[in-house]
């Protein structure tokens, strides 16, 4: 190969499959966007807390993305990613690849009694959360995979026999879009099961008799920045050479590689993630240790904190209040000082995460007079995002980790009002990338160097932020005491 040829620019693609849609973003090798695609799918609710979709249509969304980035680009792909949400649940068959139920989704909390009848056995719920790091609770995938085996007819039988496959959402992609059939996962996906040690990185055959899960039906562990199988589309090969979990992908695109740098992502939850580089924090705060990648055997955990409701709470403005057409326009009905005039919302709608973990909980409104105005509303929605920022900072001191540096992204973050409220909430300043879809560009930069394009000094010194300086409101801090007494009187 000649000089010209080894100089040649590199194209990678991502593939950024979340709750609601499915993207694909072709990237050169210095991030730069070449061409992206998005699509949309339904999330169904059968009953009160369940949440599903047709796993069908998830594959088929990633498909015509793919589909549309590529024809748009018009490049040669060297190399793929995939980030995914994470304890969403897929059970298919082994042979037609079909899956046996829909898809149960993250937020789905149908096995909230389930998990109550599990603390009350004597010393579970520490043995539990000694071994992965996390809560028992239904956000998990391994009671969501126990209850399709037990509800689903023959499922149990099925697995007993080798004859089903269970994936998070990157694992059903894998399997489906690589040529080899591979079923494989990655380490930070398989640290949100309950089914893997965070210490010894393997699936743990105790974790799998309390939840009754044989142990055929689930993937290969692997590094993040392995190869996964090659994909086989649309006239085009390349390999899978890095695989990542949403939010870990977001801390790993935010280039939070050091002890302490925290990223904040606002979608349709919120996540907020702090880097522990080789430690495994035991929080005493009700946060989550995880794992936060894994290149080749080197491994980084993190903390996290988890807030079920933020873009939510925003489309439920638009869509049930009808207080604006386009999540856009809510800027500009955010009160300018910030005030809500009392008015105080707990975003409950599916439970409260970190550091509660309230599955029972729902959503609420508090100090509504006569004149309070969808300003009111809209701004005590806002603010109550923010608060539960604020909750999880403080539970991550409680712990013994400060915050060295916060980085945010995810759709809301294009707000600046939400911005500047938030920074004031914290009373810190905050960096906004320049490409705020950290997740996919997160998925990027593992398969760049998963495909030995760059190494690890190159990739950190990709992209730019804008920084928002904090406004000191001693108003705030009034108010975040309000809005906590009100939450404490629901839980």
């Amino acid at each position: 190969m000649d000089k010209c040829e080894n100089m040649r620019m590199k194209y990678l693609l991502s593939i950024d499959q979340g709750t609601t849609s499915s993207r694909a973003i072709v990237f050169d090798e210095n991030q730069n966007i070449i061409s992206e695609s998005q699509k949309e799918y339904e999330l169904q609710y059968p009953k009160d807390g369940w949440v599903e979709a047709n796993p069908d249509e998830i594959l088929g969304s990633v498909k015509e993305t793919i589909k549309k980035a590529l024809e748009s680009s018009k490049v040669e792909i060297a190399a793929c990613g995939i980030t995914n949400q994470r304890e969403t649940v897929v059970v298919w068959d082994r042979v037609s690849g079909e899956a046996i139920y829909p898809a149960i989704i993250w937020q789905d909390r149908r096995t909230s009694d389930l998990c109550s009848e599990l603390k009350q056995k004597e010393n579970l719920e520490s043995e539990i959360r000694e071994k992965t790091g996390l809560l028992l609770d239904p956000y998990f995938s391994a009671t969501k995979i126990k209850w399709i085996l037990d509800n689903v007819e023959n499922a149990k039988k099925m697995a007993e026999n080798g004859e089903l496959c269970f994936g998070t959402i990157e694992s059903f992609l894998i399997w489906n879009l690589t040529e080899e059939k591979n079923h494989k996962t990655d380490a930070t996906n398989a640290s949100r099961t309950m089914l893997m040690n965070l210490e010894t990185l393997e699936w743990d055959d105790s974790l799998l008799e309390i939840f009754n899960i044989p142990k055929n039906i689930l993937p290969e562990i692997c590094s993040c920045d392995d190869t996964f199988g090659l994909i086989n589309l649309f006239d085009q090969k390349f390999p899978i050479t890095g695989v990542i979990g949403d939010q870990q992908s977001a801390l790993f695109g935010q280039n939070c590689f050091e002890f302490g740098e925290m990223k904040s992502t606002y979608g349709t939850g919120c996540f907020l993630m702090v880097n522990t580089k080789e430690k495994i924090y035991k929080s005493e705060a009700r946060l989550l240790s995880t794992v936060g990648c894994m290149l080749g055997n080197t491994v980084s955990y993190a903390l996290e904190g988890s807030i079920f409701s933020a873009g939510t709470s925003i489309q439920w403005l638009r869509d049930e209040m009808k207080f604006f057409d386009d999540s856009s326009e809510s800027e500009d009905l955010i009160d300018d000082e910030f005030d809500s005039r009392g008015v105080n919302f707990i975003p409950a709608f599916t439970g409260l995460g970190a550091p509660h973990w309230n599955s029972e909980i729902r959503g609420s409104i508090h100090g509504i007079q006569r004149d309070s105005s969808k300003v009111d509303l809209i701004t005590a929605v806002f603010k109550a995002i923010c608060f539960q920022t604020l909750e999880i900072v403080e539970a991550l001191e409680h712990d013994g980790v400060s915050v060295s540096a916060l980085k945010v992204d995810g759709g809301m973050v294009k707000n600046k009002k939400f911005l500047q409220l938030l920074s004031n909430t914290l009373s810190t300043n905050i960096k906004k990338p320049d490409q705020i879809e950290s997740t996919a560009v997160g998925a990027f930069k593992i398969a760049l160097l998963g495909s030995g394009i760059k190494d690890i000094d190159e990739i950190q010194k990709i992209g730019s932020y804008v920084e928002v300086k904090s406004q000191q409101s001693l108003k705030l801090n009034d108010d975040y005491q309000i809005w906590k007494e009100y939450l404490v009187k629901n839980l």
